[in-house]
């Protein structure tokens, strides 16, 4: 089993007996330790701050990863402290996903990835978006 401490408040692990999901930028497991503080980060979208969204996926993916730290940042989280993760991509196709996780090892660097949950979709909120993520952080109390 590769276990991870990220912080005395999580443990990220990936449990022998499990394949090795690290290649795909997610771990298995997400151990948040009792009295944690837990963040809960809404879907964020590829859209800059003034509503306007880039062309293309990736360049989609690349802001809303900006997105996801931005608000992580705004309680003093880092991406070592996030837990779980649940991905919305439309259209979803093996290309995309190797786009996605390149942005991810750019966001992410070293630190070991969180659960994760990508969910493929028909379409999103608003017709321009093509990718969310949404993020659960945890912090000491």
């Amino acid at each position: 089993m590769a276990t991870f401490k990220q912080s005395s408040q999580l443990t990220i692990s990936n449990p022998a007996g499990l394949y090795d999901p690290s290649n795909y930028g997610f771990s298995h497991v997400a151990d948040v330790a009792p009295g944690s503080r837990m963040v809960f980060i809404a879907g964020q979208g590829g859209e800059r701050e003034d509503g306007s969204y880039p062309e293309g996926f990736q360049a989609q993916v690349k802001q809303a990863f900006h997105n996801l730290l931005t608000a992580l940042r705004s309680v003093g989280a880092e991406p070592k402290d996030v837990a779980k993760m649940t991905i919305l991509i439309v259209d979803h196709a093996e290309s995309k996903l190797a786009q996605y996780g390149a942005e991810l090892m750019a966001a992410w660097g070293d630190v070991p990835k969180p659960a994760c949950t990508l969910i493929p979709v028909p379409r999103l909120a608003l017709d321009s978006m093509l990718f969310e993520i949404e993020a659960v952080a945890v912090l000491p109390a």
